[in-house]
């Protein structure tokens, strides 16, 4: 690698640090930034031949490992079940209903592809990125309501939707499989993920307990542990054959279950080595993905990408949000901010690493066009929306948008009381 391009990279990210706080409340993201100059120095010449698609996949597999541990390891499940029904509406009903719209509306795109196609590129773009419009989350003139239901919904989605990933991978892959070989393959990535990220969880849990009571663990250590854990739970699942993504995942909620000691060092560490390493993921996309598949971009894409972005997601949210009391605006305003990030770009290079897939070409292509958009249109809206949004819910006398619900630490760091009881 050149020193003229070690120096503008490094100066690139000195000159986001120095600008960040700037930045928050205004329209420029750090991944719209971060994915433009990516596509900058590509056209500029200086990063030919020295970055990779590989070396994006290990930078995206790190980053999405640890967002998975952190993010299941902020989640209080008793919290979840008695105040955040909104989340679990979203989850659990409006998500595989997206990816059954996905689904349809591909058919309807790309009439071309089988069905195992249709549903692997609906089940990728599924999964949502608070990092995008990250402005909606931190907006205290939105109800705190309403911006944990987003935080709680772009913290799990990723974890639920990686079997389905999974699934529809192997069942698009053009090796033969018999129906043994298949079934085994999913059924080891399913189980053994889950027992190894488990294991590592309850382990590091009791270990960091002992410590931080024995006075072993310093502040400088925190960290340090947490990274471990999540490569630990990652790598101990794969090399039995599981599924790391899915291993870092539990690996993190029984890490939090079972903690007994304060673990808001989890949070310092992901607004420091875990934000390095998403905008480092984001400036890949705009250096490798974007030109590599921008031959394969067509109309028919860009079309799919508008409706993914759009109707896929909104229409079953709303679906899954009726009878909850929330007004029609809030169903629009939830169902927009469904931004495609972090796992979309990780989910798509998994599937492209590890199996043979007829029209692979075209998802990448989908998944980056998507992820493009989004970058683009919910960074930009982000800011004018949250506050006309806010504006008009401050309006209301009284509404269920309102009602107080517990705080979740955000990846910006935690919610007060008196903000999410607004």
């Amino acid at each position: 690698m050149s020193l003229a391009l070690i120096t503008v990279v490094g100066g690139l990210f000195l000159f986001f640090a120095a600008i960040q706080g700037r930045l928050h409340g205004s329209v420029l993201t750090a991944p719209l930034l971060f994915s433009v100059f990516g596509v900058a120095i590509y056209f500029s010449g200086l990063a030919h031949g020295h970055f990779e698609l590989e070396w994006l996949h290990i930078v995206a597999e790190i980053t999405l490992v640890l967002v998975l541990f952190a993010d299941a390891a902020r989640i209080d499940l008793n919290a979840m079940r008695n105040y955040h029904n909104l989340s679990l509406r979203m989850l659990l009903l409006g998500m595989p209903l997206i990816m059954i719209a996905g689904t349809v509306v591909a058919y309807l795109v790309f009439p071309g592809l089988s069905w195992w196609e249709l549903a692997l590129i609906a089940a990728i773009l599924a999964p949502t990125d608070a990092a995008l419009g990250q402005a909606v989350i931190l907006d205290k003139g939105i109800p705190g309501r309403i911006r944990q239901t987003l935080n709680v919904e772009s913290g799990l989605n990723d974890g639920m939707a990686l079997p389905a990933v999974l699934l529809f991978a192997t069942l698009a892959s053009d090796v033969t499989h018999t129906d043994r070989s298949w079934v085994e393959f999913i059924a080891l990535q399913l189980v053994l993920g889950p027992i190894v990220g488990g294991l590592v969880g309850w382990i590091g849990a009791k270990t960091i307990t002992w410590a931080v009571e024995k006075g072993g663990l310093v502040e400088s250590g925190e960290g340090i542990a947490v990274l471990a854990l999540a490569l630990l739970s990652y790598a101990g699942a794969e090399t039995v054959g599981g599924n790391g993504f899915i291993s870092a995942f539990v690996a993190g909620a029984v890490f939090r279950h079972n903690l007994k000691t304060d673990c808001a060092f989890l949070f310092g560490f992901m607004e420091t080595e875990g934000e390095f390493f998403m905008l480092a993921t984001f400036f890949g996309v705009g250096l490798i993905l974007i030109p590599q598949y921008l031959p394969f971009i067509d109309g028919m894409v860009i079309l799919y990408a508008v409706l993914s972005l759009t109707v896929v997601r909104m229409i079953p949210i709303s679906i899954s949000l009726l009878g909850t009391g929330l007004l029609p605006p809030t169903h629009l305003f939830l169902g927009w901010f469904g931004p495609r990030g972090l796992a979309s770009v990780v989910f798509s290079l998994l599937v492209l690493d590890e199996f043979e897939i007829a029209s692979m070409d075209l998802i990448m292509a989908v998944v980056v066009t998507a992820v493009s958009l989004s970058i683009v249109a919910h960074g930009l809206s982000a800011v004018p929306f949250a506050r006309a949004y806010g504006k008009m819910v401050a309006a209301m006398p009284d509404c269920e948008e309102k009602n107080a619900v517990p705080s979740v630490s955000l990846r910006s760091g935690p919610v007060t009381d008196a903000e999410v009881t607004n």
